[in-house]
C-alpha cells in the first residue's frame, strides 16, 4: 500500500475510533520489511524487529480533554452501602484512566496479579470508583464500557519511574497496554497529579519513563513543551511485530 524506503519506512496511521494519528517507523533494509531482530518487550515472548510508534495527538482520545474534570487531582466521592472518598487523577492521553495510590487501598503496589484478582472487596471498591468517575470524565454511565481503566500506582520497585497494577476494567492484567502506558507516563509529569511525590521522573524536556507492570516494564519517551513542562507534545514507544498468517484470494481470470 505504501512506497518502501531503503532503510526505514514510516507510515502515518489514523485510528478512526479515536481520530488519533501516529507515525509507525519500521526497518526496511534494501526496500524490504525485516521482521527478525533483537528488540524485546517485557510481557511479549521472543524478539523481533523494532517498530517505533510516535503518537501525535493522543490528548482526549475518548474524553473531552486530557484532564476531563478540569483538575490534575480530584477527590472522588463514592456512594452506596459503603461510601468512601479517594484521591484520583482522571486522565486521557490515549486511554481514559483513573489513577489512584495503591496505599489508599491498603496495598503496597507490588502485589501479584493473582492476589489482586482474588481480592473481591478491592475489585468491588475499584468498580464503584470507576462508575463514579465515568460522569466526571464526560463518559456518562460506564457500567457496560471497558473504560476507563483503573490503575493502582506506587513508587517504583525495579529502578523504573512508577509501579502500576492495571484493571481492564475489572480484571488485573499481567502487563500494561500501549496507550495506558502513555497516559500513566503523562500523569507522572503533570504538576499536582496523583503521581507527584511517587514517580521518579528523569530531568529534561525529553525524558524516558519506565512504567513498571507485573511482567516487566514499558518505556515511554515523552517530548515536553519547553515553555510548559507539564504539557506533553509527543509520546513515542517501541513495539515489535511478526507475521502470523498469509492468504490468497482467488479471483476469476476474466475479472
Amino acid at each position: 500500500l505504501l512506497p518502501v524506503a531503503d532503510g526505514v519506512t514510516t507510515a502515518r496511521i489514523l485510528t478512526l475510533n479515536t481520530n488519533m494519528q501516529c507515525d509507525a517507523s519500521m526497518p526496511t533494509p534494501g526496500g524490504k520489511l525485516r521482521y527478525g531482530g533483537e528488540a524485546r518487550i517485557d510481557g511479549v515472548p521472543g524478539t523481533a524487529s523494532p517498530i517505533s510508534i510516535n503518537f501525535l495527538d493522543t490528548a482526549g482520545s475518548v474524553c473531552p480533554s486530557l484532564l476531563p474534570s478540569g483538575n490534575a487531582l480530584d477527590h472522588v466521592a463514592v456512594g452506596g452501602q459503603s461510601p468512601f472518598e479517594v484521591a484520583a487523577t482522571l486522565i486521557d492521553n490515549g486511554m481514559p484512566m483513573v489513577l489512584v495510590r495503591a496505599g489508599d487501598f491498603g496495598l503496597e503496589g507490588d502485589e501479584s496479579v493473582a492476589a489482586l484478582n482474588a481480592d473481591m472487596p478491592l475489585r468491588a471498591r475499584l468498580e464503584a470508583l470507576r462508575l463514579a468517575a465515568g460522569p466526571l470524565m464526560g463518559l456518562g454511565d460506564v457500567s457496560d464500557k471497558n473504560y476507563p481503566e483503573m490503575c493502582l500506582i506506587a513508587a517504583p520497585r525495579a529502578g523504573g519511574s512508577l509501579a502500576t497494577r492495571c484493571f481492564i476494567p475489572h480484571v488485573c492484567h499481567e502487563s500494561i497496554g500501549v496507550l495506558a502506558a502513555v497516559t500513566v507516563a503523562t500523569a507522572c509529569v503533570l504538576p499536582g497529579s496523583i503521581a507527584q511525590g511517587i514517580a521518579d521522573v528523569p530531568p529534561g524536556t525529553s525524558p524516558t519513563l519506565s512504567i513498571e507492570h507485573p511482567s516487566g516494564e514499558f518505556s515511554v519517551e515523552l517530548l515536553l513543551d519547553p515553555t510548559n513542562p507539564g504539557l506533553v507534545a509527543r509520546a513515542a514507544l517501541l513495539r515489535t511485530a511478526r507475521p502470523i498468517m498469509r492468504g490468497e484470494v482467488l479471483i476469476p481470470a476474466p475479472i
